[in-house]
């Protein structure tokens, strides 16, 4: 096995939004998730659509998230805010702005999201792209996740990194592997490209891309990044351990309710992690027991360095 990507490998996590049964932030639950995290030295992004639930945030919320997150984690680990897939590019003219007076290392700029089912034009996405950039000269990464229903085109993305020289990277998050076999080629010795979810993450490095996303890492941050470690060593056998592992975790949370599982397995395990907001709701009682024991047969609590 070898290193294919220039770059060196690496994984962030899309960070949870601990919330009070009340449907307040809890900031000190909040720096404590983050604690663990940088303890890990798993890069971060805050207040993301799906695992942040930043969809329920207002823009002060988001601001203080990002707060809290350039206070804990600058110059620890990488701080950058991701943010929800806006309907106008004004919004994400508005979230550059607020990401770049909270200071965080970089921003993620997702795919244009038009609403009612109706993918925008490949013209209008260059066009949403262009503004955004041009708005700031804060870091970026320019995402194309299938959430929209569309992929941005490869053509485009190449045309801006000649253009925009504040794109650091490209988080993709589709199933079609040819697609990011394109982007990895458009985009190699110019910027890095990421996957989006733990299960391409040895595809996207066969492709020669530097890494993947994730919300696993919210629960186990140091088994995420023990697989990162173990590729860029050479060590196939810790790879395959590491990913076997994250793979079943990836399986077990998502069937049952995604950010709701992990939120109940951390409460379960005493660690900082809160409650979803609504309209989200808790994961019942009976389903949280069935989680906690198909988490603790993955026999991953020595490494996490959890107790109880």
């Amino acid at each position: 096995m070898s290193n294919t990507t220039a770059r060196p490998p690496a994984a962030f996590v899309i960070s949870i939004t601990p919330f009070d049964r009340d449907g307040h932030i809890d900031e000190a639950g909040f720096r404590g998730h983050l604690r663990r995290l940088a303890a890990a030295g798993i890069g971060v992004y805050i207040g993301g659509s799906g695992s942040g639930e930043g969809y329920t945030l207002t823009p002060a919320e988001t601001r203080r998230l990002l707060d809290i997150g350039v206070e804990e984690l600058k110059g620890k680990v990488p701080v950058r805010a991701m943010g929800v897939e806006p309907r106008t590019p004004r919004q994400m003219v508005e979230f550059l702005a607020l990401c770049k007076a909270a200071g965080v290392d970089a921003a993620q700029i997702y795919s244009l999201d038009v609403g009612h089912g109706h993918p925008p034009l490949q013209e209008e996405v260059a066009s949403y792209l262009t503004e955004a950039l041009e708005s700031t000269d804060l870091p970026v990464v320019i995402s194309t996740h299938q959430s929209v229903g569309y992929r941005v085109p490869v053509e485009t993305i190449s045309r801006l990194l000649e253009t925009y020289p504040h794109i650091i990277e490209v988080n993709c998050s589709h199933q079609d592997l040819r697609y990011l076999a394109d982007i990895v080629d458009a985009t190699r010795g110019r910027v890095g490209v990421f996957v989006g979810g733990p299960v391409q993450a040895l595809v996207g490095w066969a492709l020669g891309g530097q890494g993947y996303l994730c919300s696993e890492g919210n629960l186990a941050p140091h088994l995420c990044m023990s697989l990162v470690r173990a590729y860029a060593a050479n060590d196939l056998e810790g790879v395959m351990r590491a990913y076997g592992k994250i793979v079943r975790l990836h399986g077990l949370i998502y069937a049952n309710g995604g950010i709701r599982a992990t939120k109940g397995a951390l409460i379960d395990l005493g660690l900082p992690g809160g409650y979803p907001r609504k309209p989200r709701a808790e994961l019942p009682a009976a389903q949280q027991k069935q989680v906690r024991a198909a988490i603790d047969a993955l026999d991953i609590a020595t490494l996490e360095g959890w107790r109880g």
